[in-house]
């Protein structure tokens, strides 16, 4: 099937031996970059192969077939050149999942940041530290798809005078307001779904933290306070520098996981009521309605905008490895 297809879609064929081409340059600058002893050679191809493989098997040829479905129609058969990118970009369904899913990378990271620090600076020096800390990381034993169920019911709503079985309308209705559907009320429920997804990653950033700022030399934070500094003078000239690299850790992994985030947003609200991110209407164009082209788009846009934090994060650990 894949041969008549290419035999029938010449336009395809340039296609694959355009990403081939540039595949097969960026893999010699990156030979020409990183020539590794001749005597050492053999050894690091061996040590390479079985990664090579699996990288290729499990992600580049996806991902490569991704890029060409990108590019066909719906049933995956006919040339469609740009028409699922212009979709992309004119469609208000598409294009509510992008600015939600800038909504969620704009707030998540920074938000799970500074409750991971803030609990991390309280908790270190203290006694009950183990125990603190486990409490806060018992959200990551659960799935996202169980964190949305948990937090559904939070959110649960009932008409005024009826018994509330929410958590957040019951003290609405405590302090004398109406109950409200807060899952349904855009954009507040971007907003609600937003802080399940901090609940669940916190627990990461304050154990993390709380080991860099454990790390931090005492007699340093001892000498300060000597000369006068102020417990948040210490904190912020000391320890904030002392622990950037563990932040900026925080902050990039966080940043590449809320790209991706799908299960709370199916878990709660099926996409529906102006919710959905760029993940989750992958899987609704894709999977639901069959349009492989437009769901290959999506993955496609998803793609470049991760390419950055991954760059990143690459970087950095280069760094790190001198």
């Amino acid at each position: 099937m894949t041969f008549d297809l290419l035999a029938q879609q010449p336009k395809l064929t340039e296609l694959l031996r355009g990403v081939a081409a540039f595949a097969a340059v960026v893999g010699l600058i990156l030979l020409v970059l990183h020539r590794p002893r001749p005597r050492r050679r053999g050894a690091a191809l061996l040590l390479l192969a079985p990664a090579t493989a699996l990288l290729t098997a499990g992600l580049l040829i996806p991902g490569l077939r991704t890029l060409v479905l990108s590019f066909l129609d719906d049933e995956g058969h006919t040339w469609a050149g740009l028409d699922n990118y212009a979709w992309l970009f004119t469609d208000p369904t598409a294009l509510g999942a992008l600015r939600n899913t800038l909504v969620w990378v704009l707030l998540v990271p920074p938000l799970v940041t500074a409750v991971g620090l803030l609990y991390a600076a309280v908790v270190v020096r203290s006694r009950l530290r183990a125990p603190a800390l486990a409490l806060l990381l018992l959200p990551m034993a659960i799935s996202f798809v169980g964190a949305g169920v948990v937090w559904k019911f939070v959110y649960a709503y009932r008409p005024a005078g009826a018994d509330q079985i929410g958590l957040l309308n019951q003290l609405v209705v405590a302090f004398g307001g109406t109950p409200r559907q807060w899952l349904v009320e855009s954009p507040w429920n971007v907003l609600l779904l937003v802080v399940v997804m901090v609940w669940t990653q916190a627990g990461f950033a304050a154990l993390l933290l709380a080991g860099a700022i454990a790390a931090v030399p005492a007699e340093i934070t001892e000498a300060a306070r000597l000369d006068g500094a102020s417990p948040r003078q210490v904190f912020r000239h000391i320890t904030l520098p002392a622990i950037r690299p563990a932040l900026t850790v925080v902050l990039l992994t966080e940043t590449t996981a809320t790209f991706k985030a799908f299960d709370i947003v199916r878990a709660m609200t099926g996409g529906h009521f102006d919710t959905a991110v760029l993940a989750h209407e992958m899987y609704d164009q894709a999977l639901r309605h069959g349009r492989s082209g437009r769901g290959a788009a999506l993955a496609v846009l998803l793609f470049v905008l991760v390419t950055p934090v991954a760059a990143a994060m690459a970087a950095r650990a280069r760094r790190r490895a001198g």
